[in-house]
């Protein structure tokens, strides 16, 4: 059977510009992986078609004419996915359309009571390796789709859906794919290759803002470590590429586990290789015999969730013990030669001017490498969500294209959404402010360090300056508005799509609200 999947165009500014960074989606990687040899199976990725969608799709599907196509969607990715279905029926009337993601798992009941759904005939909800892998079978006649857990599908123009299944017994996942049936490539960050892979998945911290455990429940699981070798051989090897994204929620949970999956890459002697990671910041604070083993696996780079700087916050989300952890976290990663980002949600109950400005403020006594800042999403069945709706503080249920983090979604006790919207990113220019290099980045690169502090800074300074002299920062912010709303906007699907002119939530300030 000749299949396609397909991954979204949407796109989110993580630390730098949004086009510095494309990297393949492992969710369909692993999929396409797993389908059983015998079957015509190609990936692509639309992050690297944004401005040709309908045109790239029209002739690579016209040419496959597939049997089977999965879309995979986050929550803030489903209108897209939507348009995307839209676009594919015109061009294949009768292929047969799967959809999978987070998005999929957490609503399924909500799509398939939706006619937006009347073009869908499978949902594929949490892990998706084995459930997929039976449908492609079963649309050949070797399998029974009634028989397939984590399966919604229509019956006589009803939608049944199958028993949860377990989840994946991650020794028998097989490698991800890479090669030429991956249609799309050009993968980067800034001027470097960029691959992606796992070690685990799940993670048994009980964030409550977060929706992880709606995909494997509260658990954690590892991949044998000579899978994780082999993953890392065909990155290395077959795709000549050095710097890894590891997709991993926590990887860090058992400290032990991992010291035993650094070992193993030290002893693989990788040269250059440069890994990235997202971890916690107790688990990095605690045990900084884990962190040196992993500087000398390659780690060079650590997500840090640090979330609020509030007690109260970090309390209404579930998470205690982290600002105090958060330091020494930070201390442990620079001591050993592994940048850290530092991430903060804003847009907690609790959060008025004085304390958005006291997290930014936070982040620049931590000496963290570089931020990653975003509001808070209530992301579908969240218990934070739930907490928030009873409140009466979401302001904005429904249009999930906004839940990108980029975007007031909610309001605090002291904010209106409008004023949270633009306190974000006014705080952010004039607390935060431009980047500068921590002492550890200094040390790091001294020359492209330099070069930014002393030739490149002030030069963009100037021109800023310039135009908040001539429009004032609310017209730098109506700006800042305007990019956010086109950033995700692909003309070409505006035809497939339901809400072809939604109302704009960047509501015009005055400066004396903020100064």
């Amino acid at each position: 059977m000749k299949v396609v999947l397909i991954s979204m165009p949407d796109v989110v500014p993580i630390i730098i510009h949004e086009m510095a960074i494309h990297m393949p989606n492992h969710g369909i990687a692993c999929i396409g992986g797993n389908i059983d040899d015998g079957h015509d199976v190609r990936l692509i990725d639309l992050v690297r078609k944004r401005r040709s969608i309908s045109t790239y799709l029209t002739k690579t599907l016209k040419r496959i004419n597939p049997g089977l196509i999965g879309l995979s969607a986050m929550t803030w990715q489903y209108p897209t996915c939507l348009a995307l279905i839209g676009l594919i029926k015109s061009i294949l009337p009768h292929v047969k359309i799967a959809v999978g993601g987070y998005h999929a798992t957490l609503m399924s009941g909500e799509m398939t009571a939706s006619a937006e759904t009347q073009d869908v005939d499978f949902i594929v909800r949490g892990e998706g390796e084995e459930t997929f892998r039976r449908l492609v079978n079963a649309l050949e006649g070797v399998d029974s789709i009634d028989a397939i857990p984590s399966l919604s599908y229509k019956r006589d123009g009803h939608w049944v859906h199958n028993d949860q299944g377990p989840l994946c017994d991650l020794s028998r996942v097989k490698l991800p794919i890479r090669d030429r049936r991956r249609l799309t490539g050009g993968y980067h960050f800034m001027n470097s290759k960029i691959e992606v892979m796992e070690t685990s998945r799940g993670c048994t911290r009980n964030c409550n803002f977060c929706s992880i455990n709606h995909m494997y429940g509260r658990s954690y699981r590892t991949y044998p470590i000579e899978r994780i070798i082999a993953d890392l051989d065909d990155i290395c090897f077959n795709k000549k590429t050095k710097l890894v994204f590891i997709t991993d929620d926590n990887m860090v949970l058992n400290p032990k586990w991992v010291m035993n999956v650094c070992d193993a890459i030290i002893r693989r002697k990788y040269r250059n290789l440069k890994l990235v990671v997202q971890a916690d910041c107790i688990s990095m604070a605690q045990n900084e015999t884990m962190v040196k083993k992993m500087s000398q696996a390659g780690f060079r780079t650590v997500f840090l969730g640090i979330e609020n700087v509030s007690p109260y916050n970090l309390l209404t989300m579930g998470k205690v013990g982290i600002a105090s952890a958060a330091k020494r976290a930070v201390e442990n990663c620079q001591r050993n030669g592994i940048m850290v980002i530092g991430g903060l949600i804003f847009g907690l109950p609790d959060d008025d001017e004085d304390a958005m400005k006291r997290n930014y403020h936070f982040l620049i006594d931590l000496d963290a490498d570089a931020s990653y800042c975003q509001m808070l999403s209530p992301y579908p069945k969240t218990k934070l969500r739930e907490d928030l709706i009873r409140e009466g503080l979401v302001t904005n249920h429904n249009r999930y294209e906004r839940y990108n983090g980029l975007w007031a979604n909610v309001k605090t006790r002291h904010l209106e959404a409008e004023q949270l919207q633009y306190a974000f990113w006014y705080y952010r220019q004039t607390v935060l402010g431009w980047w500068k290099p921590s002492a550890f980045a200094k040390r790091q690169g001294r020359l492209w360090t330099s070069v930014w502090t002393y030739i490149v800074k002030p030069v963009m300074k100037f021109f800023i300056d310039r135009q908040i002299r001539k429009i004032g920062w609310d017209g730098r912010y109506q700006r800042n508005i305007r990019r956010l709303e086109r950033m995700n906007h692909f003309e070409d699907l505006k035809r497939f799509s339901g809400d072809e002119a939604p109302e704009q939530q960047g509501i015009r300030r005055t400066e004396g609200d903020f100064s």
